[in-house]
């Protein structure tokens, strides 16, 4: 397949006038497909990939089931989401185990077209601080445990891409030096001085988890994680650009810290996201929720009502942040940091053909294609 007459997000970040080809489910630098596909006043850009996020459409990845994660990545694929990293909640050990070994069945049962490709799943808790602990149940919240973690590793099959780790519990920085260099670890839901965060970032974490949210302010004499995390280049920064969790000012603030190769957004959606105001689940937890806002029953923020696609739009209609820096941030960015780039994240020949269009006025998307497959 040929696609013509839209403006590609290239390499480098930046929109070039250019026809890009598809053989088989490969980007490519010719083609034995004659088939065209018009993208006239589109940009074509790499599918998105949300490495953090709960659930959609009624449906929680903490369920451990193959028909939450069917339903799920339906719905994500259809909003140009097109690689998932789900992430689980503080849960009891079994609980996280069986939620470990449905992602591993799932993946090895899943085609290709039936949604957005599992690419792995992100361990939110249960090693975080109670003080911090936002949505999270805090009747499973436990100091870092290299033997249950071990457990984890073992039943996700490598398909574990994250973990969150709040630095200041005991044990954290033994635990951040055991694992670091098979699972990327994230410092969130966090009370940790500057001095602890700076600590754990030396012993091999590289992540901040929803930078700003459930951690301790940027203080001018007491700068917390997020100056430690700012100083360290290997460190990159989730942020949810859903217009609720952050303010303009403050996204482009964490920009002007951390600079755009390193910022990464995410949706922290749960299970409202598409779907009417009501009553939901979080972690086991009653949630609220009227149009984009989700809280407890004491106000807390409890994740998003939003997908990762209309992040992205917000971020540039209504947070000044530029139309190709916002993408890089729901793209290549992501897949760096979880080791999917090599396939993923951009469109370049050899990599695989995930792709969306999207009209130039509205960015409304009007083409998905998965695997170099026209999905809607």
């Amino acid at each position: 397949m040929i696609i013509k007459n839209a403006s590609v997000f290239t390499n480098d970040c930046c929109f070039l006038d250019k026809d890009i080809f598809i053989e088989g489910q490969k980007l490519s630098d010719a083609t034995t497909d004659p088939s065209v596909l018009d993208g006239s006043g589109c940009y074509l850009i790499p599918g998105l990939m949300d490495i953090h996020f709960h659930g959609c459409v009624g449906y929680d990845f903490c369920d451990a089931s193959i028909e939450s994660l069917l339903q799920m990545a339906e719905y994500e694929l259809k909003n140009g989401i097109t690689s998932i990293c789900p992430a689980s909640m503080t849960l009891d050990k079994d609980t996280l185990l069986s939620i470990c070994e449905n992602a591993v069945n799932y993946a090895d049962a899943a085609s290709v077209t039936q949604g957005a490709r599992l690419c792995g799943f992100n361990l939110e808790g249960p090693f975080i601080s109670p003080n911090k602990r936002g949505a999270q149940n805090p009747a499973y919240i436990t100091t870092p445990d290299i033997g249950m973690m071990n457990e984890l590793l073992s039943a996700s099959k490598g398909l574990a891409k994250l973990i969150t780790i709040a630095p200041e519990m005991e044990g954290a920085l033994p635990f951040i030096k055991e694992f670091a260099d098979v699972i990327r670890i994230s410092i969130g839901h966090t009370s940790c001085d500057y001095e602890t965060a700076k600590a754990a970032f030396l012993a091999g974490a590289k992540h901040m988890t929803h930078l700003y949210n459930a951690m301790p302010p940027l203080h001018h004499r007491h700068p917390g994680p997020i100056a430690a995390g700012m100083e360290n280049t290997s460190v990159t920064a989730e942020i949810i650009c859903d217009g609720i969790h952050v303010a303009p000012a403050a996204v482009r603030a964490a920009f002007a810290l951390f600079g755009k190769d390193r910022m990464i957004f995410i949706s922290d959606s749960m299970m409202a996201a598409g779907m009417p105001d009501g009553e939901y689940t979080l972690g086991g937890l009653r949630v609220h929720v009227t149009g984009k806002l989700a809280t407890l029953d004491d106000g807390t923020i409890a994740g998003s009502a939003t997908n990762l696609m209309d992040c992205m739009r917000t971020a540039i209609n209504t947070m000044q942040i530029p139309l190709e820096t916002a993408v890089r941030c729901c793209t290549i960015n992501p897949a760096k940091a979880i080791g999917e780039d090599k396939e993923y994240g951009s469109i370049k020949t050899g990599k695989f053909a995930d792709l969306v269009l999207l009209e130039k006025d509205t960015l409304a998307i009007r083409h998905v294609i998965l695997h170099g497959k026209v999905i809607s």
